[in-house]
């Protein structure tokens, strides 16, 4: 029950105003979020609030940009936060519960040695646009949230989320934090290439994953690397040391997905003449990655689900569960919330999955990374079928480039390989004329429409292709300027020059 004071204090019009007054006032924004989470804590007895945004430019990522109380810094709080953030921003609505580590809608939460008890939280929205979730927490000896605590939160929200839209100063937060070529370089060793401002905005996301130890879903078209992803999350998390095991849930017959996934025991069906570990239990301390999760069995989402919740796996034909510590990656290229409206995803599992989501760009959103992608997939077949091939003629590298790839870099990889089987032994270049049959018709086509149209004068698409080859190799050679030349076959002063002239480093 609250006590007068805040009863006088909740209906008093002054406090709204005399908050809003000071909000007003305020030109630094990292004060603003500090004053709002502050007198937030301090009117509703709170022992942590916290303010998480998403990316104002991509909607893709979740930030905390400000957190206070106490009890912040509790080595499993990260991942409680992520768990009430997702909620709020997928479900839009508020939050309350009296004893949230009772609450079925965080069952698969780790709580050990945190006392948070009741919560209370608020998705932050201005015309029609979701920009994160403030919420609040209390442990154990503070009592209840209450209804009248909620109806004073929305009040605060209401006077609070216009201070909190600032792009500029919100994007702070979402910059790379690595140099970019730094970061470049530490992901292509990964196998992840690219240089455009999604492809980085993804491997900020990547980041933070492999720094919280919490479930993650990759949502995106397919080819678009998800598996690579999931890869370099593990790699990049403290289970590294431990296996990285990944299953294409759509790749095993039904009847034979139990067994692969949680083991059987010795004459636990026909065929099964010893015992044999699975999936899970051979993940773990490390990772398992199912690629494609919406098309395991609605039953076998069940067991999933006992995983997750209960850390524990029973095999086939025993009656012993067994202890299991593996984190979980899922991708799909089906959202997954459209299959739980429509009752083919177990909406249970589906939130106690959607802890860390990540939206996997397609590659025609990534079109300024092709020309590298492309050079990389022509380099490494070039190499194993000992063909000459170097770089593409420039009006093939223009069509690459423009193309619709709807198989995105599965389809683009697929097709470089292609181009160098029938290329040359001789020739350095790979031209137009090597296009396989399928092809050509749909380069004609562009090449047609291409010069019929207005374009940019030959020496601005020259110094764009030069620009591009010189990024291309200081991406290859880990921006070491030396080998960059080498790589180019011309001299370093000369590419220094060029680099000065096309712009590039500044």
């Amino acid at each position: 029950m609250l006590s007068n004071s805040h009863k006088i204090s909740y209906g008093t019009l002054e406090r709204l105003v005399d908050f809003a007054d000071v909000l007003s006032q305020q030109n630094n924004f990292q004060e603003i979020v500090r004053i709002i989470c502050q007198q937030i804590s301090q009117w509703l007895n709170a022992d942590a609030a916290f303010i998480m945004m998403a990316n104002p430019h991509t909607r893709q990522t979740v930030k905390t940009i400000y957190r206070e109380g106490q009890m912040v810094d509790h080595s499993h709080l990260k991942s409680v936060q992520y768990q009430i953030s997702g909620w709020l921003m997928q479900q839009e609505q508020p939050l309350i519960t009296p004893n949230i580590q009772k609450d079925p809608r965080f069952k698969g939460v780790i709580w050990e040695d945190i006392s948070i008890e009741s919560v209370l939280g608020i998705p932050l929205q201005i015309e029609g646009i979701l920009l994160g979730a403030l919420f609040i927490m209390r442990e154990e000896d503070k009592g209840k949230f209450s209804e009248e605590d909620l109806l004073f939160l929305k009040k605060i929200v209401i006077i609070a989320t216009p201070y909190l839209r600032n792009v500029q100063e919100l994007q702070r937060y979402f910059n790379v934090p690595l140099p970019e070529a730094a970061l470049l370089t530490k992901y292509k060793q990964l196998g992840l290439l690219g240089k455009s401002p999604v492809f980085l905005e993804l491997l900020q996301s990547i980041e933070a994953a492999a720094r919280c130890d919490v479930r993650v879903i990759l949502e995106g078209q397919s080819g678009t690397g998800k598996e690579l992803i999931a890869r370099a999350i593990h790699q990049l998390s403290q289970r590294s040391d431990y296996p990285f095991v990944a299953l294409d849930c759509g790749a095993i017959p039904e009847h034979l997905l139990e067994s692969e996934l949680f083991g059987h025991v010795k004459g636990a069906f026909t065929g099964a003449n010893q015992d044999r570990v699975g999936l899970i239990k051979e993940a773990d301390q490390g990772t398992l990655f199912l690629d494609e999760v919406a098309n395991l069995p609605y039953a076998m989402q069940a067991k999933l689900l006992r995983v997750v919740q209960e850390g524990e796996v029973r095999p086939v034909g025993s009656n012993k569960s067994q202890p299991v510590d593996v984190r979980i990656i899922t991708a799909s290229s089906t959202a997954l919330s459209k299959l739980v409206e429509q009752q083919k995803f177990r909406e249970d599992l589906y939130y106690r999955l959607y802890v860390y989501p990540i939206r996997v760009p397609s590659l025609n959103e990534r079109r300024d990374d092709i020309p590298v992608l492309a050079h990389h997939f022509l380099h490494r077949f070039a190499q194993q079928q000992k063909k000459p091939a170097e770089s593409f003629h420039t009006g093939l590298l223009a069509w690459i480039k423009e193309r619709q790839w709807k198989g995105n870099i599965r389809e683009l990889e697929n097709f470089v390989e292609r181009l160098v089987t029938l290329s040359s032994d001789k020739g350095h270049i790979v031209d137009p004329a090597m296009l396989p049959p399928d092809f050509k018709e749909e380069y004609e086509n562009f090449q047609q429409q291409y010069m019929n149209t207005s374009h940019p004068p030959l020496p601005e698409c020259l110094a764009a292709y030069e620009r591009d080859m010189i990024e291309k190799a200081l991406v290859e050679c880990t921006n070491n300027q030396r080998k960059a030349a080498r790589y180019l076959k011309i001299s370093e002063s000369t590419l220094r020059y060029r680099m000065e002239k096309l712009g590039i480093g500044k």
